[in-house]
């Protein structure tokens, strides 16, 4: 089955909104007849089976072209509308991409070798009486690469991650599982789409029926604690940054009450426990569903039920439904409770592998497995305790040391929105140890010093920060992360 006949399988021809709120307001109906068109355009022009790019912020424009080239039996490449002449040209140029839809603001910043379908062609198409009555027929398996999700790579070119519809339908069931996802749902979406955390949200909230509010200003924190009030939001899904600024940035998030929340879920990277006990601490009647997962497993790889959160405060759970999760050491051998190992996952939301990179593909994909690089321990009943990623892992003096304990104890210090910790080059060490500490404007007097010795009282000698930076705005990537030097898109 084509993924977007099953999202759309009892929602096709809903006359309520998926899409509402002040940006724009659109029904399922819309939404499908559109993006329908946009198919039996596509496939009737080149066929199926070619790489198209989409470039566009959330929006009708980038749902209804993304649905459309799935279904037409081509492959969706979604980008960063923020991307780089540079990175845009190496994906153009390794992918072979002849078509793209792109916004007319992304327009205005890149030189684009390709022809263009911008929201103003879009219309054109969708007014298409030829095109309406083109009989699509479509012929493919769910095996199929639906669609190649581009991610920064170790070798400082973007890899491209092929997923196929079979992942994203496998992987869609699986999150409406274990979510209780129902038509009653309304999402809160500052993830954007290109994302596939942000994909999730979309893919699931069709197939379940549910509603989606887009917004694109997370910054604007007044913005987007009104949404989820207006528009009775009852799910909020977020990145770590996200949580912090939230929590920390002032007191406007904690002293407002959420009587439609019912969840939020956290996935994106790991969001550091004192982060978490605030929140519960805060909103004790909001479940907080800590998740894990990667682009190459099409989203989701685990969760930790919200009932468990207390007692396994820190683990990103068990794997979902459909995905078995082990960590193995260097031999492949599952590892001891307390080992570290490496987190290594199987199940049928696993990528097909990297696009034109075989190499990759081996290293990442082994005997049936998803070697995922991310190092962790597992407790007794088989929990999920996630200590760092392999590139990560800092040597200091011949200890290996992990930047995630660090960045936990000083995340504990009042005022502060969030740390970063990395190496630098040091004569007598090798290595070093770098905090950047981003404070809030509660955050008045605080300094090296105290930084110091408070990490002092929790830490072992050699993992005390050497040089401490402070700054006031954290610098986030279009996924809402916070930007690091090695991210090439």
């Amino acid at each position: 089955m084509n993924c977007v006949d099953y999202l759309f399988e009892h929602t096709s021809s809903l006359k309520k909104n998926l899409i509402f709120g002040s940006q724009e307001n659109i029904s399922y109906q819309e939404i499908y007849e559109s993006s329908s068109q946009v198919a039996r355009y596509l496939h009737k022009r080149i066929g199926q089976g070619n790489c198209i790019m989409l470039i566009s912020q959330n929006s009708s424009f980038f749902i209804i072209a993304y649905l459309g080239i799935l279904k037409s039996g081509n492959i969706c490449i979604p980008l960063n509308p923020s991307i780089e002449q540079n990175n845009f040209s190496y994906i153009q140029n390794k992918t072979k991409c002849s078509l793209g839809f792109f916004s007319k603001l992304v327009l205005k910043k890149l030189s684009v070798p390709i022809e263009i379908i911008s929201e103003d062609n879009l219309s054109i198409i969708l007014k298409d009486n030829e095109t309406e009555h083109f009989e699509l027929k479509v012929d493919f398996n769910e095996n199929q690469i639906a669609e190649i999700l581009f991610t920064s790579g170790s070798t400082a070119k973007p890899k491209g991650v092929m997923l196929t519809h079979k992942n994203i339908i496998t992987n869609t069931n699986s999150i409406i599982q274990y979510l209780n996802l129902s038509e009653n749902d309304i999402m809160l979406v500052v993830l954007p789409f290109f994302y596939c955390y942000g994909l999730s949200l979309l893919h699931t909230h069709i197939r379940a029926g549910g509603q989606l509010v887009l917004n694109n200003n997370f910054i604007l924190l007044a913005s987007t604690i009104g949404n989820i009030k207006k528009y009775n939001c009852t799910g909020f899904a977020g990145v770590p940054s996200h949580f912090q600024i939230l929590l920390r940035k002032n007191n406007l998030f904690r002293s407002t009450k959420f009587p439609s929340l019912r969840y939020v879920t956290q996935a994106g990277g790991k969001l550091p426990n004192t982060f978490i006990k605030e929140f519960i601490d805060s909103f004790p009647s909001i479940s907080f569903i800590v998740m894990y997962g990667q682009t190459e497993a099409t989203a989701r790889l685990s969760y930790l039920p919200p009932e468990k959160l207390s007692e396994k405060m820190g683990s990103l759970g068990k794997g979902i439904p459909g995905v078995q999760l082990r960590v193995v050491n260097s031999k492949g051998d599952n590892v001891l409770p307390g080992e570290i190992g490496e987190i290594i996952a199987q199940g049928e939301n696993v990528m097909l592998g990297y696009f034109g990179d075989k190499n990759e593909t081996s290293v990442a994909l082994r005997d049936g497995w998803l070697y995922t690089g991310d190092l962790a321990k597992i407790d007794e009943e088989g929990y999920i305790y996630l200590t760092s990623r392999k590139k990560e892992i800092i040597k200091v003096g011949g200890k290996r040391v992990s930047p995630k304990e660090i960045e936990e104890v000083i995340d504990m210090i009042p005022g502060v929105i969030d740390c970063t910790i990395e190496a630098v080059d040091d004569v007598i060490m090798n290595q070093a140890i770098k905090a950047t500490i981003i404070t809030s404007d509660r955050a008045d007097g605080l300094n090296e010093e105290f930084v110091k010795q408070f990490c002092a009282e929790r830490l072992s000698r050699y993992k005390i920060p050497s040089i401490i930076n402070f700054e006031k705005e954290l610098k986030l990537s279009a996924t809402g992360k916070k930007t690091k030097s090695d991210h090439f898109i």
